[in-house]
């Protein structure tokens, strides 16, 4: 139930109270997170030793109602999915075809609380997206170099007088993150340990001030040319 845990808290702290509220009844997140879950271990194939193949074009397929719930927490659901069956599929030695994409499908035909799960390994390159976290606003990072602090010049302001102007840079090359603190005032800290200069891991946690920063990297699938799936 780890997993499942951290998916909740994910979840609860990207979207807040509207997690709450739109989740009395139907189906939850946590159920279709489940559900993934159990759908790459039905699906996962050993096509050698060292290698077990599992899907990675996931579609849920809900009733209209409960896919219209799924989607007003918008990008921030299919995040925090995305980011399960990773750790999921790594903490299981699965390996993937191509980047993961996961597809919500209003169907008709299924009545409000009941979830179906179809998959298949679609073969294709890896766009790494990385995302930032921050007191749970989703910050997709768009850029090689992204400024955060409490001036309006960052590329990211946030409203902490505990931290400086510019604060803190994140640079990304496209596979590996690297944060850097721009001689602020109050320091910054990353996993605990304070730095001035440091590679960034996936799933690391940087605190400036009061403001809490999770950096993530998610292995989504390239959208094809023309945009078709």
């Amino acid at each position: 139930m780890g997993l499942l845990d951290s998916f909740e808290r994910g979840l609860e702290r990207a979207v807040g109270g509207a997690f709450a509220k739109t989740f009395k009844s139907g189906v939850q997140p946590l159920e279709v997170s489940a559900a993934l879950r159990r759908e790459l271990d039905t699906k996962a194939a050993v096509v050698s030793r060292d290698r077990i193949l599992a899907p990675n074009d996931l579609t849920v397929r809900l009733s209209p109602s409960d896919k219209q719930h799924m989607d007003s927490l918008g990008e921030a659901l299919i995040d925090e999915l995305t980011q399960l069956v990773q750790k999921h599929a790594a903490a299981q030695r699965y390996t993937f075809p191509g980047g993961i994409r996961i597809t919500l499908e209003a169907d008709p035909g299924l009545a409000e609380g009941v979830l179906q799960v179809r998959s298949a390994s679609v073969k294709g390159a890896v766009r790494w997206a990385p995302v930032l976290d921050i007191d749970g606003t989703r910050h997709p990072l768009m850029t090689s170099r992204t400024v955060i602090g409490r001036g309006s010049e960052a590329d990211i302001t946030i409203d902490d007088p505990g931290t400086s102007r510019k604060h803190i840079e994140i640079l990304w090359d496209g596979a590996r993150g690297q944060v850097n603190d721009l001689g602020s005032t109050n320091g910054s800290t990353l996993n605990g340990e304070p730095f001035t200069k440091a590679a960034l891991a996936p799933d690391s946690v940087i605190q400036i001030g009061r403001t809490r920063i999770l950096f993530r990297v998610l292995a989504q699938a390239d959208p094809p040319r023309g945009g078709a799936r």
